[in-house]
């Protein structure tokens, strides 16, 4: 290939990450118009969306877990579907059911709500561990069996789980499996004054959740998906991310530790991240600063660790500590 037509691939290139990162930004610009002061979170929703995961939002009643699915739902269009989890809410009434047709004398099957682009699961340990587990199939595979047959779910499938803390009355914890189907989870945290004043001033006449308008087509996000995989990542980061999760399994705190499956989602969590930012490679940062998000819900912990007041969070940011960290070449790379 010559000197020219390689110019233009690189200009091409660099045209089509400018796009995906400009409709990122906007999209995290016009969510920030009703949740205030949390753009960090709304940064890990994006990155969870644009590496074909799904995320988990934990955090106690009342701190917008509900209206940040929204928002995100608002943004973008597209099919959205929302559940309400209780403890009588049945695998059915996720992915749907056959009812009779006295006309025809024939079955029809009805779709349930599974059947989307954008699900949110309110509440989702409310629901019981059999209807949780009716979601595995279709977070994992993006298809649902029923009654013999498997159906395709629309692209893109996001699904957005809001849970309350398992202390709370009425809760069921979610099993390790399905908590590993989730890309990533955060915690979305009280606000500070300021912003909770802020809160307060913008909902004086009205939910601003009310008038926010979609700013693009989902599918238009969902494009930029194959960018993320584009994202350069050395070697020796790849190596860091491995050596990150394995010391998961190897921690004597730690009973089940994150599964290969932890590995690549902190890979493609990094590729976002750093595409996100405005780079087309992925620095050390990128991925210290997902580490919990992407692995601390993955990893079980002893039942006397809890007990001496460990946590996943802690036990992560000490192996992120004590793990040497590669050093960047920005001359190697630039090459």
């Amino acid at each position: 290939m010559n000197r020219i037509s390689l110019d233009s691939r690189r200009t091409d290139m660099e045209a089509k990450f400018e796009n995906a990162v400009n409709d990122i930004l906007a999209i995290r610009e016009n969510m920030t118009n009703v949740i205030v002061g949390k753009e960090e979170k709304i940064t890990l929703l994006l990155i969870a969306f644009l590496c074909r995961g799904h995320v988990l939002i934990n955090d106690v009643p009342g701190l917008g877990k509900t209206i940040m699915a929204r928002s995100f739902a608002r943004s973008l269009g597209g099919l959205f579907r929302r559940i309400q989890c209780t403890p009588d809410l049945l695998p059915s009434d996720l992915t749907g059911i056959s009812i009779y047709n006295p006309e025809s004398q024939k079955f029809v099957f009805r779709k349930g709500p599974v059947f989307s682009q954008i699900l949110l699961i309110d509440e989702i340990n409310r629901a019981t561990p059999r209807t949780q587990s009716a979601l595995l199939e279709s977070m994992g595979e993006n298809q649902v069996s029923i009654e013999g047959r498997t159906m395709e779910i629309p692209d893109p499938f996001f699904v957005i789980g809001t849970q309350n803390p398992v202390e709370f009355e009425g809760t069921f914890p979610l099993p390790e499996a399905q908590m590993d189907r989730f890309f990533l989870s955060f915690d979305i945290g009280y606000p500070e004054q300021h912003e909770e004043l802020a809160i307060i001033e913008g909902q004086r006449l009205g939910h601003p959740i009310e008038t926010l308008t979609q700013i693009m087509e989902i599918g238009r996000l969902a494009a930029h998906r194959d960018n993320v995989r584009e994202i350069f990542v050395e070697h020796d980061l790849r190596d860091y991310i491995v050596r990150l999760t394995s010391a998961t399994r190897k921690n004597d705190r730690v009973a089940l530790g994150a599964s290969p499956r932890g590995s690549l989602a902190l890979f493609r969590a990094s590729q976002a991240l750093a595409l996100i930012n405005g780079r087309d490679y992925v620095i050390p940062d990128d991925i210290k600063q997902l580490v919990i998000p992407v692995l601390a819900h993955r990893i079980v912990l002893k039942a006397n660790a809890g007990l001496k007041g460990y946590t996943a969070d802690k036990i992560l940011k000490e192996l992120a500590r004590d793990m040497n960290v590669p050093i960047e070449d920005r001359e190697e790379r630039s090459d």
